[in-house]
């Protein structure tokens, strides 16, 4: 438990500090929606969707491999200025490729419509540039456990990247093109600070074999992360190439495509709270078994905190599934807006299936332990491989036919199979004794619960927010029980 207790306290830092940053990042949302129009708010979809597609490709895989490496703090220097040039050049190459293909860019990411905002593409590429170059400083921070440095820092981007926005769009009167500018100069500022920082770590020495065995580590999560692009962001790119006769079809005349890409990526941010749970665990969970990967009791350790993660991620999606139509209508205090504007809200119904789909990708990430420790990452590329192709499959069959849910269903479909095909071979090469049915029993309570509201109340004669509060208290309540019975079974088994 005293182990496990680790784990929480950095997950709660990490968590503190996302929690806020995206607290204060979610006030661009309700900004954003509120003096963009729907396809305008497109642009911001499709943009961010290929830097998270791009960003893969940049970072090599380097910061997984840096985690796996650098615990050994006499070799850390050395593997941190080999990892940092090697980027450098990388992310500089691939910033000269991009720009040579900037004519093919700009129709895909809708960034043709007028000449104004044409500079988007090249800021886009300003970001990757000093994403890719902070990758492994951040890293450094993680595996030395320097929480809230990390967490000060990722905070004050979000800061910087808010106060931008709201400058330049209310005081100078920019349109979209604030919202790149914005994270460009963020970006840039905390990339150096955070070189400042980590400075002491370039007096390393370059080492070519640690270049190689790096990324003999690292390449397959190259595809690997492909594949959670892919999984997370190619609906966009299918929602924009439906057939606008289809569109009509669905959601009636007055709307475009363009229309049902931003409302497909307003309504998506409702579903920020499973994400931000996925993150702050993710951030604590990669250092925490690696430090922990030669104690004897790691597979029970690992087996205990699935089961934790499981009962936090089933309230998250509780309260979020049930509530997802009151969220987004909360007021902003001293305006007439919106937590998200009302013109998004029919896209509400798909926040269920995105959260069941994160749920999911928690779970490929506590599988990834055992795929770690046995440094069997080639498995990831066949894995990638696997949910691309569900992926694809599932837009090019559903998006036509069901528009938003028909993405946001092969996005369940994609997460839930790679994270079992995961589970699969991650316990065969390091066995831990997950609880895989605990978990599933969580998902079909939790599912079930939100899904029930109209039938319950239609059968019980009572209004539906009464209902989902009822379903919320009796829930948690539980889910509370659960939490408890398993605090106390661990506090025991230590004495």
């Amino acid at each position: 438990m005293k182990k496990l207790r680790e784990l929480f306290s950095d997950t709660l830092i990490y968590g503190i500090s996302s929690v806020f940053a995206r607290f204060v990042n979610y006030l661009l949302v309700p900004f954003h929606t509120e003096v963009f129009d729907t396809s305008r708010y497109s642009i911001v979809g499709l943009v961010y969707a290929a830097i998270i597609f791009f960003n893969v490709i940049f970072t090599m895989g380097m910061e997984s491999a840096y985690l796996r490496y650098a615990k050994d703090r006499d070799q850390a220097k050395h593997i941190f200025k080999t990892l940092q040039i090697a980027l450098l050049g990388i992310a500089s190459f691939f910033v000269g490729i991009l720009w040579l293909l900037e004519p093919i860019a700009i129709p895909i990411l809708n960034l043709d419509l007028d000449e104004q905002i044409s500079g988007i593409y090249l800021m886009m590429l300003g970001i990757l540039w000093f994403d890719t170059l902070s990758i492994v400083p951040f890293a450094e921070l993680r595996l030395i456990r320097r929480t809230w440095l990390f967490a000060v820092l990722k905070t004050t981007h979000v800061i910087l990247n808010l106060f931008l926005n709201f400058y330049l769009i209310l005081s100078l009167g920019f349109g979209i093109e604030a919202v790149f500018i914005s994270n460009l100069v963020a970006s840039m500022l905390v990339t150096l600070a955070i070189w400042l920082f980590t400075l002491p770590m370039m007096k390393g020495r370059w080492n070519r074999n640690w270049l190689q065995k790096a990324f003999l580590f690292g390449w397959p999560f190259v595809p690997a992360g492909l594949g959670y692009a892919i999984n997370e962001v190619l609906d966009r790119f299918f929602l924009n190439l439906m057939d606008p006769a289809r569109v009509e079809a669905i959601y009636g005349n007055e709307y475009t495509p363009e229309d049902i890409v931003g409302i497909y990526t307003g309504c998506y941010k409702v579903a920020v709270f499973m994400l931000l749970l996925i993150q702050m665990f993710r951030m604590a969970w990669q250092p925490f078994f690696m430090r922990h990967s030669d104690d004897s009791e790691a597979p029970r350790l690992y087996a205990r905190a699935f089961l934790y993660f499981n009962l936090f991620a089933a309230a998250v999606y509780l309260v979020v599934g049930l509530f997802a139509s009151e969220i987004v209508a909360i007021p902003i205090p001293y305006t007439d807006a919106t937590l998200i504007n009302h013109r998004y809200w029919m896209g509400l119904d798909i926040v269920p299936l995105l959260l069941l789909a994160y749920w999911f990708h928690g779970w490929y990430i506590n599988f990834s332990a055992g795929i770690f420790i046995s440094e069997k990452t080639g498995i990831l590329p066949n894995i990638m491989l696997l949910g691309a192709g569900i992926t694809i499959a599932a837009n090019l069959v559903l998006v036509p036919l069901l528009g938003m849910m028909g993405a946001a269903w092969a996005t369940v479909a994609s997460y839930s199979v790679m994270a079992l095909a995961l589970y699969r071979f991650s316990v065969r090469e390091f066995h831990v004794p997950y609880r895989p049915k605990f978990g599933f029993g969580l998902m079909i309570a939790m599912v079930a619960a939100v899904w029930s509201v109209p039938s319950l109340s239609s059968i019980i004669g009572i209004e539906e927010i009464i209902v989902k509060i009822l379903l919320a208290v009796i829930g948690l309540s539980t889910l509370g029980v659960l939490l408890f019975r398993m605090v106390v079974a661990d506090g025991e088994s230590e004495v």
